[in-house]
Order: C-alpha cells, then sequence, then structure tokens
C-alpha cells in the first residue's frame, strides 16, 4: 500500500494571495501542489487578453510565483498541477521552460493539457469543454514536475494527481468519487479553512486566527478516503462545518457529474478527528455522463453605473425626483435598473448613516446610450435636483460587460490530450463506461421534533449557509450542526419558506435537494443572476452573500434549539 497522497492548495481563482505558493511549499511536507486559477470570469479576461496579444490567454500571475516557486518545488520533489494555462497552455508551457533555464533548473520536466478549447459560436469570444484529470494522470506518469492545462473541472486537479498515486483504473469510480470530494473541498483555497465561513464569530472567539486562513490540503488514501487539513501554525480552521460548506458550494442535488466521475453527494460522511482534521469516508461514484459541460463567453454589450447619495428625509420623494429627471436620458435604452438601499436609519449620528444609495445600472448594445448620454446627465443635476444631490463616484463613460453560457457537448467533438515532458501527444481515452445522471429518489425526511415553544430568531443562530453561481442560477447550501437541527430544519426551510424569507427568488424556478448525511439543504434558484456574474445584473452578482441574507431572515425557532 503506498502511503497517502498529500496534495494542498495555493490558489481558488486568479488574483488570491500571491505568497500562498511560498507559503505551502514551506509550511510543511506535500508530494502535489494545485492551483484553480479558472472561473467563468476569468476565461472571459482571458479572452480579451489574447485579443490584444496572442501569446497570452495564461494566469499570468501563475508564472510569476514560479520564479520562486519552481525552484522551492524541484528542491524538495513536489509536484505542481495547476489549470493556470487557461486558453493557452502550451503557451504557458514554453514559458515554464524559458523560465527554468533562466533560474538554472533545466531538469524540470514540464508537460500540459489541451484539447478542451472548442470553435466558438458566431459572436463568442471562448468556448471551452470541462475535461478531466486523466490527462494529468498521463502527464505525470510520463514523469512530468510541472503540469499545465486549460479548462479541466477544479476538482480534476486533485483526482488527476490521486490516480497517478495509486495507479487508478478509470473505472474505479468509488476511489475516483472520493478524490473529486477532496478536491471539491480544495478547490476554493480558504474557503475551506474558515474563509468566507457562516460561524467565523465563534471560531474568532475560540482561539482560531481568521485574520490570514491557512491553504488547505487533502491527506488522500488508497481507497479514495480523505482527511483535509492544514499546515500546522497556520491560521484558520478545518472542522466539519468549513468542509459541509464547501461540499454544498455550488452543487446541487445528490449526484454531482464529472468528465471521469459522477460523485454521490448523499454518500459522504464527515467526521471531526482531532484539530483542524475532518475525515471523509464512504463516498461512492458511478459512470461519468456521456456528454461534457461547456462554458462559452461572449461580450454581452455596453453598461454603466450611478449611484445617487440620499441623505436624510424624503428619501423615497428624492429618489422619484432623479428617476423623472433622469427618464429622458433613458429612454430607449435597453435595459434600465434602479435600486433604493434604505442604508438610511432616524436621528442618525453620523451623515453616512443618514443617508440611502439609490443605484442606477444601464445595459444596451449601443456605448453611446450608455456612455456620455447617462453620464452627462447625472452630472448635470448637481444644482437641480433634490437637496444635498451628490454621488458616490463620478459616473463613467460605460464600460463593456460580458456573458457566459452553459452547455453540452459530445465526448467526440473534444480532442483531450495530454501533452508529455518530451514534447509526445497522447490523445486520453474516453472513460470506458457512461451513465446519463437522473434525479435520486427523494430521502426521507428525519422525524420532526416534538411540538414545544418556539421564539422568533434570526436562522443563523441554528444554521449555517453558503451560497455561490454556476451561469445565472444560484445555489444555497445550509446545513445544521447537530441531529436535532437538522430535525427541525428539514421540515421548516421548506421551498415555500425558502421564497417567503428570500422574496427576490418568489417568481423563480426553485428546487431544493435533502443530503441527510450532511445535515445539509442546498437550494437551486434559476435565473436570480441573469446572463451571469460577468453581465453584473444584481447587486451581488455572484450570490455570495445570499446565503447570509437568508442566514438573517427570522422565523420561529424552537427554543430548545436556542
Amino acid at each position: 500500500m503506498r502511503a497517502p497522497l498529500r496534495i494542498g492548495n495555493a490558489s481558488g481563482f486568479y488574483g488570491d494571495r500571491f505568497d500562498a505558493v511560498r507559503e505551502m511549499l514551506t509550511g510543511g511536507g506535500l508530494d502535489v501542489l494545485t492551483g484553480d486559477y479558472l472561473a467563468e470570469l476569468t476565461l472571459l479576461i482571458l479572452g480579451r487578453d489574447s485579443l490584444k496579444d496572442p501569446s497570452l490567454g495564461y494566469a499570468k500571475t501563475f508564472l510569476r510565483q514560479m520564479e520562486e516557486g519552481l525552484g522551492l518545488a524541484h528542491d524538495q520533489g513536489v509536484r505542481i498541477v495547476a489549470n493556470a494555462g487557461g486558453l493557452n497552455p502550451a503557451g504557458l508551457a514554453a514559458a515554464l521552460r524559458a523560465l527554468a533555464e533562466r533560474l538554472g533548473l533545466p531538469a524540470v520536466r514540464i508537460a500540459h493539457v489541451e484539447g478542451d478549447r472548442l470553435p466558438p459560436p458566431e459572436g463568442a469570444l471562448t468556448a471551452n469543454a470541462y475535461l478531466g484529470g486523466a490527462g494529468v494522470t498521463a502527464c505525470l506518469r510520463a514523469g512530468a514536475d510541472v503540469v499545465v492545462t486549460g479548462r479541466i473541472t477544479d476538482a480534476a486537479l486533485v483526482s488527476g494527481p490521486a490516480a497517478w498515486w495509486f495507479d487508478w483504473g478509470p473505472k474505479e469510480y468509488d476511489r475516483l468519487a472520493g478524490a473529486v470530494a477532496a478536491g471539491h473541498v480544495l478547490e476554493c483555497g480558504t474557503q475551506a479553512t474558515g474563509g468566507n465561513y457562516a460561524f467565523f464569530a465563534e471560531g474568532a472567539g475560540n482561539g482560531h486566527d481568521l485574520r490570514h486562513p491557512g491553504f488547505p490540503l487533502a491527506e488522500i488514501d488508497a481507497d479514495g478516503g480523505s482527511m483535509i487539513t492544514k499546515h500546522p501554525g497556520t491560521g484558520g480552521l478545518v472542522d466539519v462545518g468549513t468542509v459541509t460548506a464547501q461540499l454544498l458550494y455550488e452543487t446541487a442535488g445528490a449526484r454531482y457529474p464529472g468528465p471521469d466521475v459522477t460523485l454521490r453527494l448523499d454518500s459522504v460522511r464527515l467526521a471531526q478527528d482531532g484539530p483542524d482534521r475532518v475525515r471523509i469516508s464512504g463516498v461512492r461514484g458511478e459512470a461519468p455522463p456521456p456528454r461534457l459541460k461547456t462554458g462559452t463567453t461572449r461580450l454581452g454589450g455596453w453598461r454603466n453605473e450611478v449611484v445617487f447619495v440620499l441623505t436624510g428625509l424624503d428619501i423615497e420623494a428624492k429618489a422619484e425626483l432623479v428617476k423623472e429627471q433622469m427618464s429622458q436620458a433613458l429612454g430607449g435604452t435597453a435595459d434600465v435598473r434602479w435600486e433604493l438601499a434604505r442604508t438610511d436609519r432616524p436621528d442618525a449620528a453620523t451623515e453616512e448613516t443618514a443617508s440611502a444609495l439609490l443605484r442606477l445600472v444601464v445595459r444596451d448594445q449601443d456605448p453611446e446610450r450608455v456612455g456620455r448620454a447617462v453620464s452627462g446627465a447625472a452630472v448635470e443635476l448637481a444644482l437641480a435636483s433634490y437637496p444635498g444631490f451628490h454621488l458616490t463616484a463620478p459616473p463613467g463613460k460605460g464600460a463593456p460587460y460580458g456573458v457566459f453560457e452553459a452547455g453540452y457537448v459530445e465526448r467526440g467533438a473534444v480532442a483531450h490530450t495530454a501533452v508529455l515532458p518530451d514534447g509526445e501527444r497522447v490523445i486520453v481515452p474516453d472513460p470506458p463506461d457512461v451513465r446519463e445522471p437522473e434525479p435520486v429518489p427523494v430521502p426521507e425526511s428525519p422525524p420532526p421534533l416534538p411540538p414545544g415553544p418556539v421564539r422568533r430568531a434570526p436562522l443563523g443562530v441554528v444554521a449555517g449557509a453558503r451560497s455561490g453561481d454556476k451561469g445565472g442560477d444560484a445555489n444555497v447550501g445550509v446545513w445544521a450542526r447537530d441531529e436535532a437541527g437538522w430535525r427541525w430544519l428539514a421540515h421548516a426551510l421548506t421551498v415555500d419558506r425558502f421564497r417567503e424569507l428570500l422574496p427576490e427568488t418568489a417568481d423563480l424556478p426553485v428546487r431544493r435537494h435533502l443530503l441527510p448525511n450532511l445535515r445539509a439543504l442546498n437550494f437551486t434558484v434559476a435565473g436570480l443572476l441573469g446572463e451571469g456574474v460577468a453581465a453584473q445584473a444584481r447587486f451581488d452578482p455572484q450570490a455570495k452573500a445570499l446565503g447570509e441574507w437568508l442566514r438573517a431572515r427570522h422565523l420561529d425557532i424552537p427554543e430548545a434549539l436556542l
């Protein structure tokens, strides 16, 4: 039996903490260090980079991190796997070879994975299929020290190395699914170690330093089970709650399909196994789906935003006056959205807390309609509108916005290719079996709590939540921390109650999924985010705080839980 694979993460997005690579390579032993640099918005950014310079299209931050990290990893025998190649993994691999020569490290063997790029549809900027981890596995088996990829799934950064380490075959679905579960926990970096955590205040109160959380790592066993932890002495915390939150992040039902395996989230079991150590066990997997998910980005048009500050009395009347005064300039604009945020308080002790924000967002295909026509009209009101007129910032001339569209493609439409350190190109075969994922039967709810006195209180007193985006849809995972809380939550937080607590979802399709092993409910809200994060159609375009809004809503909670 080979020793467990110690695999860490040093990036959850393009722009994450720059020093994390050094921290992970110097903070403790690792076999593999991964980095996730791609998101739906990132591919749009890289696409625009490529328009300016075709030799780019990759995460430039990663290359700068390797100026120090390449030598550190080489000295310690740590393999590096990152999807920083973006739209140009071959270009990044070439840049890394040049960097290795310059650093006096010619022995470093660099490989890359490609084949995810698809011909963009008319009007699109980028189109990519989500590949699995088998290309990474092939590169590591060929002796690569560094593997850079394009658009593979985030969890494949971990499952690919695990399949190499333990020499798993493509049909060992339970083991692969266990590695995918660990990979999903690691992929967002410090979200697994106390970052963005619902109970952060409680963690800080118990002596955990959340100001600078360490990045996570997993100790993966040959059977696919794993231990989630972090380097000794680093900040943050790893407990069942932080791991639960990340497992629920940007997922939906019990089946979590991927290119190599479909993970059964309803099989995952978590257990605290000491300070900052959470064991993942019991994971089951199934054959992957017959098609691959795709992501397409395009420039959707032009956007502008103006925020008016309304102070003191007559807030509603002041807002109506501005809307009427701006109406002529906005006539004919394709999309006009006003939002009044009542951040003001009565008899406020400071001017800022006496003020509300009136936000205007305009979008159109014509840059002139959202540019000077809007900003000029807003500025011209400076001496001719409500008392106390001012803006949070001078309005700009408008900027392009993007749109992300998800889809699917037959596996035969892509040529998943591992380009080995010696330059050999190896076509990665499709999985031997595929299976169309179907919804699982709705599991039985736990028995309800016995009747008793209740008290009006925020949901977040007894439940955690984490939310995120998938294109134009949002997901909100909610979990209870003990069995009594789960017995109440499963019956109290129905779809109707969810819509009641979050009125913005009232007219949208909402689905609820039960995950009893995690004591969790996962809600998906279709269409809440419009055309996705790059379109910025909503105040919180990635639904990052949707779960915290839900936790802040009040309902009747049994006193026994409070």
